[in-house]
């Protein structure tokens, strides 16, 4: 019989534990909501009651990206970070009935922030990311408070090399070029993405593996295909996005990998022209630098932010 009170008792107190139990504000919380045809899928942290950051990807990830850093900040700020349809948890409608185009997926993520009720918030934007964000930012620029860019390019000045074929391929976007160009997302190819211009052995495989088994379910591939074709529609847009520098003077943190092929240093510079005032880190990282000094950007985005709520 005591041995009967014994076991009874501990299930009373391990309930009574588990129901006073409560996430604390650093623990990252996992939910969806429905946006259009899109099943949104998005990591949060820290108090609502908190200044909030939107924390916007680039391919081939998702909001993986930011699982350390996130909880890094989530004692002063509200985090949320979503996927993008196509990428990560997301649901991705078909082909058929859903245009995988930066627009619209920038027109989701609208969407998105009303849905979770984000009327005022910092940005954190990073390579497909940025176009995502900065669109945002011309249709709201009183929602945004500040902007971390980090290889969040909008200068021509800051397109590498390897976009000189990509050009090429929007001007006569042929089929044969759109099948050389899905070697973007083999296995290779993304693993060079996170290690080229990193110090050795600072990148773990966690986060390109993740990204290879992402970008190969089914559908995918000709997903990732469309917006690279539209990828286009983002430097077109240049020169918008610059005037709304010009005009908000929104506050700016550009931290840059400095060893990046696909946007180069000169881009992180170009931002003087139209921000005097903006900030300009470089990390000795390459494309993916949260990866391998995601201690340092935490710190600079930390004092950034609490200049500029």
């Amino acid at each position: 019989m005591n041995r009967i009170l014994t076991i009874f008792a501990i299930i009373v107190l391990a309930h009574t534990a588990m129901a006073q139990y409560k996430p604390t504000d650093n623990m990252i919380t996992y939910h969806k909501v429905q946006v259009e045809d899109c099943n949104v899928f998005y990591r949060e942290a820290g108090s609502a009651e908190k200044p909030a950051v939107l924390l916007l990807h680039g391919f081939p990830s998702s909001s993986h990206m930011f699982r350390e850093l996130i909880p890094e900040l989530a004692d002063e700020f509200h985090l949320i970070a979503p996927d993008f349809p196509a990428f990560g948890q997301t649901e991705s409608p078909d082909r058929e009935h859903f245009i995988y185009s930066f627009d619209h997926l920038a027109r989701i993520v609208d969407k998105f922030t009303e849905a979770v009720g984000l009327t005022k918030f910092a940005m954190y934007v990073f390579d497909y990311g940025a176009p995502i964000g900065y669109r945002l930012a011309l249709w709201h620029p009183e929602r945004v408070t500040a902007i971390i860019s980090q290889n969040g390019n909008m200068y021509e000045d800051g397109l590498g090399k390897k976009w000189e074929a990509r050009k090429e391929y929007w001007k006569n976007p042929t089929d044969e070029l759109r099948k050389q160009f899905a070697s973007a997302y083999a296995l290779e190819t993304i693993i060079g993405q996170y290690t080229f211009g990193t110090p050795e052995g600072s990148i773990g495989p966690d986060g390109y593996s993740l990204d290879y088994y992402y970008v190969n379910l089914p559908g995918r591939a000709e997903m990732q295909n469309d917006l690279i074709l539209d990828y286009r529609s983002n430097v077109a847009l240049y020169p918008q996005f610059q005037q709304y520098l010009r005009t908000y003077q929104p506050p700016l943190l550009a931290v840059w990998g400095e060893n990046d092929p696909s946007f180069i240093p000169a881009g992180a510079e170009s931002f003087r022209r139209d921000l005097p005032n903006v900030e300009i880190h470089f990390v000795p990282s390459g494309h993916f630098a949260l990866e391998s000094h995601y201690t340092e950007i935490v710190r600079l985005m930390r004092d950034f932010l609490k200049r500029n709520r």
